[in-house]
Protein backbone atom coordinates (compact mmCIF):
# COMPACT_ATOMS: atom_id res chain seq x y z
CA UNK A 1 0.00 0.00 0.00
CA UNK A 2 1.28 3.48 -0.86
CA UNK A 3 1.29 5.64 2.28
CA UNK A 4 2.12 8.97 0.63
CA UNK A 5 0.70 9.63 -2.83
CA UNK A 6 2.89 11.77 -5.10
CA UNK A 7 1.36 15.25 -5.51
CA UNK A 8 1.23 14.92 -9.30
CA UNK A 9 -1.36 12.15 -8.92
CA UNK A 10 -3.89 14.81 -7.92
CA UNK A 11 -3.11 17.23 -10.76
CA UNK A 12 -3.91 17.32 -14.46
CA UNK A 13 -1.87 14.56 -16.15
CA UNK A 14 1.63 15.72 -17.13
CA UNK A 15 4.88 14.18 -18.39
CA UNK A 16 5.33 12.19 -15.17
CA UNK A 17 2.00 10.42 -15.60
CA UNK A 18 2.66 9.86 -19.30
CA UNK A 19 6.16 8.49 -18.66
CA UNK A 20 4.80 5.90 -16.24
CA UNK A 21 1.85 4.92 -18.42
CA UNK A 22 3.39 1.63 -19.68
CA UNK A 23 3.82 0.46 -16.08
CA UNK A 24 0.28 1.59 -15.31
CA UNK A 25 -1.03 -0.33 -18.29
CA UNK A 26 0.59 -3.53 -17.00
CA UNK A 27 -0.58 -2.84 -13.45
CA UNK A 28 -4.14 -2.33 -14.67
CA UNK A 29 -4.18 -5.57 -16.64
CA UNK A 30 -3.03 -7.52 -13.58
CA UNK A 31 -5.30 -5.72 -11.08
CA UNK A 32 -8.33 -6.04 -13.32
CA UNK A 33 -7.72 -9.74 -13.94
CA UNK A 34 -7.34 -10.39 -10.23
CA UNK A 35 -10.64 -8.69 -9.48
CA UNK A 36 -12.49 -10.53 -12.26
CA UNK A 37 -11.07 -13.96 -11.47
CA UNK A 38 -10.99 -13.76 -7.68
CA UNK A 39 -12.31 -16.87 -5.98
CA UNK A 40 -14.31 -15.46 -3.11
CA UNK A 41 -15.36 -17.25 0.05
CA UNK A 42 -18.90 -16.81 1.37
CA UNK A 43 -19.36 -16.05 5.07
CA UNK A 44 -22.62 -16.94 6.87
CA UNK A 45 -23.31 -13.32 7.87
CA UNK A 46 -23.79 -10.22 5.68
CA UNK A 47 -20.60 -8.44 4.62
CA UNK A 48 -20.40 -4.73 3.76
CA UNK A 49 -17.15 -3.58 2.21
CA UNK A 50 -16.33 0.12 2.54
CA UNK A 51 -13.65 0.88 -0.03
CA UNK A 52 -12.53 3.49 -2.50
CA UNK A 53 -11.33 3.70 -6.08
CA UNK A 54 -7.95 5.17 -5.24
CA UNK A 55 -5.00 5.08 -2.92
CA UNK A 56 -5.45 7.59 -0.13
CA UNK A 57 -8.07 8.63 2.33
CA UNK A 58 -11.59 9.40 1.17
CA UNK A 59 -13.43 8.89 4.45
CA UNK A 60 -13.69 5.11 4.72
CA UNK A 61 -13.14 4.88 8.47
CA UNK A 62 -15.76 7.46 9.57
CA UNK A 63 -18.15 5.91 7.06
CA UNK A 64 -17.59 2.46 8.56
CA UNK A 65 -18.23 3.88 12.02
CA UNK A 66 -21.47 5.53 10.87
CA UNK A 67 -22.70 2.22 9.46
CA UNK A 68 -21.82 0.39 12.66
CA UNK A 69 -23.77 2.92 14.73
CA UNK A 70 -26.78 2.53 12.43
CA UNK A 71 -26.50 -1.26 12.67
CA UNK A 72 -26.44 -1.16 16.47
CA UNK A 73 -29.51 1.09 16.43
CA UNK A 74 -31.27 -1.70 14.50
CA UNK A 75 -30.36 -4.25 17.17
CA UNK A 76 -27.57 -5.85 15.15
CA UNK A 77 -24.12 -6.74 16.47
CA UNK A 78 -21.66 -5.39 13.88
CA UNK A 79 -17.97 -6.16 13.78
CA UNK A 80 -15.16 -4.52 11.86
CA UNK A 81 -12.64 -6.36 9.72
CA UNK A 82 -9.37 -4.61 8.93
CA UNK A 83 -6.03 -5.60 7.49
CA UNK A 84 -4.35 -3.65 10.30
CA UNK A 85 -2.21 -1.54 8.00
CA UNK A 86 0.68 0.06 9.88
CA UNK A 87 0.71 -2.57 12.63
CA UNK A 88 3.26 -5.30 13.21
CA UNK A 89 0.99 -8.20 14.20
CA UNK A 90 0.61 -10.80 11.46
CA UNK A 91 -1.83 -13.11 13.25
CA UNK A 92 -5.61 -12.85 13.54
CA UNK A 93 -6.16 -10.50 16.47
CA UNK A 94 -9.17 -9.10 18.32
CA UNK A 95 -8.21 -5.47 18.91
CA UNK A 96 -8.20 -4.26 22.50
CA UNK A 97 -7.95 -0.43 22.54
CA UNK A 98 -6.88 -0.51 26.19
CA UNK A 99 -3.98 -2.88 25.56
CA UNK A 100 -2.88 -2.65 21.95
CA UNK A 101 -0.89 0.18 20.42
CA UNK A 102 -0.93 1.54 16.87
CA UNK A 103 2.44 -0.08 16.21
CA UNK A 104 0.80 -3.44 16.99
CA UNK A 105 -2.54 -3.26 15.18
CA UNK A 106 -2.53 -0.04 13.15
CA UNK A 107 -4.15 3.30 13.94
CA UNK A 108 -7.52 2.90 12.21
CA UNK A 109 -8.39 -0.40 13.96
CA UNK A 110 -7.93 1.33 17.32
CA UNK A 111 -10.54 3.91 16.33
CA UNK A 112 -12.89 1.21 15.04
CA UNK A 113 -12.50 -0.85 18.22
CA UNK A 114 -13.99 2.01 20.23
CA UNK A 115 -17.25 1.47 18.36
CA UNK A 116 -17.55 -2.29 17.88
CA UNK A 117 -15.66 -5.57 18.00
CA UNK A 118 -12.70 -5.27 15.62
CA UNK A 119 -10.49 -7.99 14.18
CA UNK A 120 -7.32 -7.46 12.17
CA UNK A 121 -6.07 -10.09 9.78
CA UNK A 122 -3.80 -10.03 6.74
CA UNK A 123 -5.99 -12.88 5.43
CA UNK A 124 -9.46 -11.44 5.57
CA UNK A 125 -11.31 -14.73 5.22
CA UNK A 126 -9.77 -15.96 8.46
CA UNK A 127 -10.54 -12.64 10.13
CA UNK A 128 -14.16 -12.79 9.00
CA UNK A 129 -14.55 -16.29 10.39
CA UNK A 130 -13.14 -15.10 13.71
CA UNK A 131 -15.74 -12.33 13.84
CA UNK A 132 -18.50 -14.87 13.21
CA UNK A 133 -17.10 -17.04 16.02
CA UNK A 134 -17.23 -13.98 18.27
CA UNK A 135 -20.98 -13.61 17.65
CA UNK A 136 -21.01 -10.81 15.09
CA UNK A 137 -24.04 -10.78 12.77
CA UNK A 138 -22.86 -8.08 10.33
CA UNK A 139 -19.28 -7.59 9.12
CA UNK A 140 -18.10 -4.16 7.99
CA UNK A 141 -14.82 -4.27 6.10
CA UNK A 142 -12.69 -1.13 6.25
CA UNK A 143 -10.97 -1.25 2.82
CA UNK A 144 -10.03 -4.37 0.86
CA UNK A 145 -12.43 -3.90 -2.06
CA UNK A 146 -9.84 -4.64 -4.75
CA UNK A 147 -8.05 -7.49 -2.99
CA UNK A 148 -10.24 -9.29 -0.47
CA UNK A 149 -11.26 -12.89 -1.08
CA UNK A 150 -14.66 -12.55 0.55
CA UNK A 151 -18.09 -12.43 -1.02
CA UNK A 152 -19.42 -8.90 -0.50
CA UNK A 153 -23.12 -8.43 0.03
CA UNK A 154 -22.73 -4.69 -0.45
CA UNK A 155 -19.67 -2.82 -1.72
CA UNK A 156 -19.84 0.89 -0.90
CA UNK A 157 -17.13 2.95 -2.59
CA UNK A 158 -16.34 6.26 -0.90
CA UNK A 159 -15.24 9.25 -2.99
CA UNK A 160 -13.92 12.62 -1.84
CA UNK A 161 -15.79 15.23 -3.88
CA UNK A 162 -12.79 17.59 -3.97
CA UNK A 163 -10.14 15.07 -5.02
CA UNK A 164 -12.25 12.62 -6.98
CA UNK A 165 -9.92 10.08 -8.58
CA UNK A 166 -7.09 12.55 -9.13
CA UNK A 167 -5.63 12.47 -12.63
CA UNK A 168 -7.65 9.32 -13.34
CA UNK A 169 -4.60 7.19 -14.10
CA UNK A 170 -3.76 3.82 -12.60
CA UNK A 171 -0.84 3.24 -10.23
CA UNK A 172 2.00 4.31 -10.69
CA UNK A 173 0.86 7.08 -13.10
CA UNK A 174 -1.98 8.01 -10.76
CA UNK A 175 -3.89 6.94 -7.66
CA UNK A 176 -6.46 4.55 -9.19
CA UNK A 177 -6.16 1.01 -7.77
CA UNK A 178 -7.73 -1.01 -10.60
CA UNK A 179 -9.49 -0.32 -13.91
CA UNK A 180 -12.50 1.87 -13.25
CA UNK A 181 -14.77 -0.26 -15.41
CA UNK A 182 -14.10 -3.33 -13.27
CA UNK A 183 -14.36 -1.43 -10.01
CA UNK A 184 -17.65 0.11 -11.04
CA UNK A 185 -18.99 -3.28 -12.18
CA UNK A 186 -18.32 -4.83 -8.78
CA UNK A 187 -19.46 -1.83 -6.73
CA UNK A 188 -22.94 -1.76 -5.22
CA UNK A 189 -23.14 1.97 -4.49
CA UNK A 190 -21.15 5.19 -4.20
CA UNK A 191 -20.87 7.57 -1.27
CA UNK A 192 -19.70 11.05 -2.30
CA UNK A 193 -18.40 13.10 0.61
CA UNK A 194 -18.19 16.89 0.47
CA UNK A 195 -19.45 19.69 -1.76
CA UNK A 196 -16.87 19.66 -4.57
CA UNK A 197 -17.43 18.61 -8.17
CA UNK A 198 -14.40 16.40 -8.84
CA UNK A 199 -16.55 13.27 -8.53
CA UNK A 200 -19.26 14.39 -10.96
CA UNK A 201 -18.04 12.13 -13.78
CA UNK A 202 -18.06 9.14 -11.42
CA UNK A 203 -21.57 9.98 -10.28
CA UNK A 204 -22.79 10.03 -13.87
CA UNK A 205 -21.03 6.74 -14.61
CA UNK A 206 -22.52 5.12 -11.51
CA UNK A 207 -26.01 6.38 -12.39
CA UNK A 208 -25.74 4.97 -15.90
CA UNK A 209 -24.69 1.63 -14.39
CA UNK A 210 -27.72 1.63 -12.09
CA UNK A 211 -25.72 2.06 -8.89
CA UNK A 212 -27.13 3.96 -5.93
CA UNK A 213 -25.36 7.23 -5.15
CA UNK A 214 -25.39 8.58 -1.60
CA UNK A 215 -24.05 11.98 -0.54
CA UNK A 216 -22.71 13.17 2.81
CA UNK A 217 -20.50 15.69 4.54
CA UNK A 218 -17.71 15.29 7.06
CA UNK A 219 -18.70 17.34 10.10
CA UNK A 220 -16.75 18.35 13.18
CA UNK A 221 -18.04 17.56 16.65
CA UNK A 222 -17.98 19.93 19.69
CA UNK A 223 -15.49 22.52 18.43
CA UNK A 224 -16.92 25.74 19.87
CA UNK A 225 -13.87 26.13 22.13
CA UNK A 226 -11.63 26.56 19.06
CA UNK A 227 -13.26 29.73 17.71
CA UNK A 228 -10.60 32.47 17.31
CA UNK A 229 -8.01 30.30 19.07
CA UNK A 230 -4.50 30.45 17.52
CA UNK A 231 -3.44 26.92 16.71
CA UNK A 232 -0.77 24.75 15.15
CA UNK A 233 -2.28 21.77 13.34
CA UNK A 234 -0.35 18.57 12.68
CA UNK A 235 -1.38 15.36 10.97
CA UNK A 236 -0.12 12.29 9.15
CA UNK A 237 -2.90 11.49 6.69
CA UNK A 238 -3.31 10.69 3.03
CA UNK A 239 -4.75 14.20 2.58
CA UNK A 240 -3.38 16.55 5.21
CA UNK A 241 -4.73 19.63 3.45
CA UNK A 242 -8.24 18.29 3.95
CA UNK A 243 -7.64 18.25 7.71
CA UNK A 244 -6.22 21.75 7.68
CA UNK A 245 -9.34 22.98 5.89
CA UNK A 246 -11.38 21.26 8.58
CA UNK A 247 -9.42 23.13 11.26
CA UNK A 248 -10.15 26.45 9.55
CA UNK A 249 -13.84 25.55 9.33
CA UNK A 250 -14.02 25.36 13.14
CA UNK A 251 -13.28 29.08 13.40
CA UNK A 252 -9.79 28.51 14.81
CA UNK A 253 -6.94 30.78 13.65
CA UNK A 254 -4.60 28.38 11.86
CA UNK A 255 -1.13 29.91 12.17
CA UNK A 256 1.09 26.93 11.40
CA UNK A 257 0.95 23.32 10.22
CA UNK A 258 3.04 20.17 10.20
CA UNK A 259 2.38 17.52 7.54
CA UNK A 260 3.54 13.91 7.62
CA UNK A 261 2.89 10.80 5.47
CA UNK A 262 -0.15 8.64 6.17
CA UNK A 263 0.23 6.37 9.22
CA UNK A 264 3.51 8.13 10.13
CA UNK A 265 4.99 7.58 13.59
CA UNK A 266 6.63 10.79 14.77
CA UNK A 267 10.31 10.82 15.65
CA UNK A 268 11.55 12.42 18.87
CA UNK A 269 12.73 15.46 16.90
CA UNK A 270 9.36 15.86 15.18
CA UNK A 271 7.51 15.64 18.48
CA UNK A 272 9.85 18.20 20.06
CA UNK A 273 9.48 20.55 17.09
CA UNK A 274 5.69 20.62 17.40
CA UNK A 275 5.72 21.08 21.17
CA UNK A 276 8.49 23.68 21.30
CA UNK A 277 7.22 25.72 18.35
CA UNK A 278 3.67 25.84 19.76
CA UNK A 279 4.92 26.84 23.20
CA UNK A 280 7.23 29.54 21.84
CA UNK A 281 4.40 31.18 19.88
CA UNK A 282 1.53 30.55 22.28
CA UNK A 283 -0.36 28.27 19.92
CA UNK A 284 -2.76 25.56 20.90
CA UNK A 285 -2.11 22.22 19.20
CA UNK A 286 -4.77 20.37 17.22
CA UNK A 287 -4.71 17.00 15.47
CA UNK A 288 -6.91 14.09 14.40
CA UNK A 289 -8.09 11.09 16.41
CA UNK A 290 -6.12 8.83 14.09
CA UNK A 291 -2.90 10.75 14.75
CA UNK A 292 -3.51 10.93 18.48
CA UNK A 293 -3.81 7.16 18.91
CA UNK A 294 -0.40 6.68 17.29
CA UNK A 295 1.18 8.63 20.16
CA UNK A 296 -0.14 6.36 22.91
CA UNK A 297 2.66 4.51 24.62
CA UNK A 298 5.21 6.22 22.42
CA UNK A 299 8.79 7.19 23.18
CA UNK A 300 10.25 10.47 24.41
CA UNK A 301 7.73 13.29 24.71
CA UNK A 302 5.00 11.50 22.75
CA UNK A 303 2.63 11.32 25.71
CA UNK A 304 3.18 15.03 26.37
CA UNK A 305 2.24 15.84 22.79
CA UNK A 306 -0.77 13.57 23.03
CA UNK A 307 -1.94 15.31 26.20
CA UNK A 308 -1.49 18.78 24.67
CA UNK A 309 -3.06 18.00 21.30
CA UNK A 310 -6.74 18.89 21.05
CA UNK A 311 -8.33 16.15 18.96
CA UNK A 312 -10.83 17.37 16.39
CA UNK A 313 -13.41 14.61 16.09
CA UNK A 314 -15.36 14.26 12.84
CA UNK A 315 -18.34 12.22 11.77
CA UNK A 316 -20.15 11.42 8.54
CA UNK A 317 -23.52 13.11 8.14
CA UNK A 318 -25.59 11.70 5.32
CA UNK A 319 -27.73 14.10 3.32
CA UNK A 320 -30.44 11.45 3.50
CA UNK A 321 -30.61 10.34 7.16
CA UNK A 322 -32.06 7.02 5.98
CA UNK A 323 -29.03 6.22 3.81
CA UNK A 324 -27.17 4.06 6.38
CA UNK A 325 -30.30 1.97 6.93
CA UNK A 326 -30.75 1.61 3.16
CA UNK A 327 -27.17 0.37 2.82
CA UNK A 328 -27.56 -2.10 5.66
CA UNK A 329 -30.94 -3.29 4.40
CA UNK A 330 -29.50 -3.87 0.92
CA UNK A 331 -26.70 -5.98 2.42
CA UNK A 332 -29.11 -7.99 4.54
CA UNK A 333 -31.36 -8.69 1.55
CA UNK A 334 -28.47 -9.74 -0.68
CA UNK A 335 -27.13 -12.03 2.05
CA UNK A 336 -30.58 -13.57 2.49
CA UNK A 337 -30.80 -14.31 -1.24
CA UNK A 338 -27.26 -15.63 -1.25
CA UNK A 339 -28.02 -18.08 1.54
CA UNK A 340 -31.13 -19.23 -0.33
CA UNK A 341 -29.07 -19.77 -3.46
CA UNK A 342 -30.66 -16.94 -5.45
CA UNK A 343 -28.31 -15.51 -8.09
CA UNK A 344 -26.73 -12.22 -7.01
CA UNK A 345 -27.19 -9.04 -8.98
CA UNK A 346 -24.51 -6.40 -8.77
Amino acid sequence: MVSEAPPFWWMKPDWRAYALWPASRLYGLIAGARMRRARRTAIPVPVICVGNFTVGGAGKTPTSIALARAAKARGLRPGFLSRGYGGSLDVITVVDPDRHRARDVGDEPLLLAREALTVISRRRVGGARRLVDEGVDLIIMDDGFQSARLVFDHALLVVDSRRGIGNGYLIPSGPVRAPLSEQMRQASALLVIGDGNAADALIRQASRAGKAVHTATLATVDVSDLVDRPVLAWSGLADNEKFFRTVESTGASLYDTRSFPDHHHLSDDEVADILDHAEAHGYGIVTTAKDSVRLAGGHGRSEELRAKSRVIEVEIRFDDPRAPDKIIEAALETARKRRLGTPRNR
